[in-house]
C-alpha cells in the first residue's frame, strides 16, 4: 500500500514538474477587486491573498498588505518575496501601483481584510510604523517561516484593530506569534 502511495505521488509530482506553467508568462494583471483611487478617494487597506505559484498552491497561499491614504492616486503596496534574497535583495518589497489586486503569477487573489474611510486613515501610520520595524525583513524560510505570510500576520499582531484573520492555508502566519 505504501509503495503505491508512493509511486502515485512521484508520478504527481512529476507530471506537475512538467506542466507549461512559466512565472515569466503567467498572468500579473489586475484582478478589478481593489477600490479604484480613481473612484474612492477615502483611505484604504487591504490584505490579499492568492494561491502560491505552481504546485505549492495546493498547499499554500502568498499574502500582501496594500493600503492607500485618502486622496492618494496609488496604493502602496508591501510584500514578503523569496527569492529577492537568493538575488541579494531584501525579502520585504514595496512599491506603488493603482492595480493592488494583481494576480499572483496566474492565481486570482481574494480579499483577506478590507478597511476604509476613517477607520484606515487612522491605522495607516500604524501600519507604517510596523512595517518600518519588521524583523525578518532580510530573511525568508518556506516552513516554518519567516516568508509571505508571516509579513501580514506579524503586522497584524502589531496593529490589533486591523483584526486581521489570516486564511487556514497561509502556512508561516503562525511564525509570527
Amino acid at each position: 500500500m505504501q509503495k503505491r502511495l508512493a509511486i502515485m505521488l512521484f508520478f504527481i509530482f512529476a507530471i506537475t514538474g512538467c506542466s507549461n506553467s512559466d512565472w515569466r508568462t503567467a498572468s500579473r494583471e489586475p484582478a478589478g477587486i481593489a477600490p479604484s483611487p480613481a473612484v474612492v478617494k477615502d483611505a484604504v487597506i487591504e490584505v490579499y491573498a492568492a494561491d502560491a505559484f505552481s504546485w505549492r498552491g495546493w498547499f499554500a497561499v502568498h499574502t500582501w498588505i496594500a493600503f492607500k491614504e485618502q486622496g492618494a492616486d496609488e496604493y502602496d503596496v508591501y510584500e514578503v518575496v523569496g527569492w529577492r534574497v537568493k538575488s541579494g535583495y531584501p525579502a520585504l518589497r514595496n512599491y506603488k501601483t493603482a492595480n493592488p489586486d494583481r494576480y499572483w503569477y496566474g492565481a486570482r487573489p481574494e480579499k483577506v481584510l478590507s478597511i476604509q474611510g476613517e477607520k484606515a486613515r487612522r491605522l495607516i501610520p500604524d501600519i507604517e510604523a510596523a512595517i518600518a520595524r519588521y524583523p525578518w525583513a532580510n530573511e525568508y524560510t518556506v516552513f516554518p517561516g519567516p516568508n509571505s505570510n508571516t509579513f501580514p500576520a506579524w503586522v497584524g499582531l502589531q496593529v490589533p484593530e486591523l483584526e486581521l484573520d489570516m486564511p487556514f492555508n497561509a502556512i508561516g502566519a503562525g511564525y509570527a506569534e
